[in-house]
Formats: C-alpha cells, structure tokens, sequence
C-alpha cells in the first residue's frame, strides 16, 4: 500500500472516530474547501448545513461498526453497520472524494433498515 492510500484510510478512520465522539474541530480539520454531502435526504449540502443535520445523529447510534473501507485513487468507499438503542439496525456505504489528504464530498446511500429483526421501512 502506498502512503497515499495509506494517509487516506487514516483520515476516514479519524472521521468515523470523530464522528462516535463529537469531536467536530478535529472532522473539519479532514475537510477541503469547497465540501458537499449528499444522501437521499440532502442534496450537496454545505459544510455548516453538515455540522447542523448530520452530525448529531451520533448522539442516536448505539453503535458503528466499520465492515469495510477501501481507497482507490481520489475515491474512499466505508461501509459500516449501524443500530439505535431502541432496536433499529442499518447498513450504510458513503463515498468519499478527496482533494489531496482531504475530504471534499461525501455521498451516502442508505442501506435496509430492520427494527428488532424485521424489514423497516426508513422514515
């Protein structure tokens, strides 16, 4: 692997980590300007808008689990395991693209959604 891909893999795992503890100062310091996410309930939205909506759904996971991560050229793939305490699983993958060593857009796609063990449909 070289130290590019390397860096890489490092900065999502910082992320993902930041993210779990709501250390916001460290993830912005992972992001390039200009930066947009995008899931299927924001279209390319701007870093604050982020920070604002997104970010404190940590708050409502009861865990994360990373099951994969790949980096290839500008593009980082991780999907990842979710749950809620109140019984709710999903699995997610998000797509990230790099400036350099930083985060420049992230794109999420939703994955099934299962409450107690049953097929949920996402809210």
């Amino acid at each position: 692997m070289n130290t590019d891909t390397a860096q890489k893999l490092e900065t999502l795992k910082q992320l993902f980590d930041s993210f779990r503890h709501q250390r916001q100062d460290e993830a912005e310091a992972l992001f390039a300007e200009p930066f947009s996410f995008t899931s299927p309930y924001d279209d390319a939205i701007d870093k604050a808008a982020y920070f604002e909506r997104c970010w404190p759904n940590a708050g409502k996971l009861k865990d994360q689990v990373i099951e994969n991560m790949l980096v290839e050229g500008t593009l980082g793939y991780v999907t990842y395991q979710a749950s809620t305490p109140e019984g709710m699983t999903f699995r997610n993958t998000e797509c990230f693209h790099f400036d350099g060593n930083r985060i420049c857009r992230i794109e999420v796609f939703f994955g099934a959604a299962y409450d107690q063990g049953v097929f949920a449909r996402m809210r």
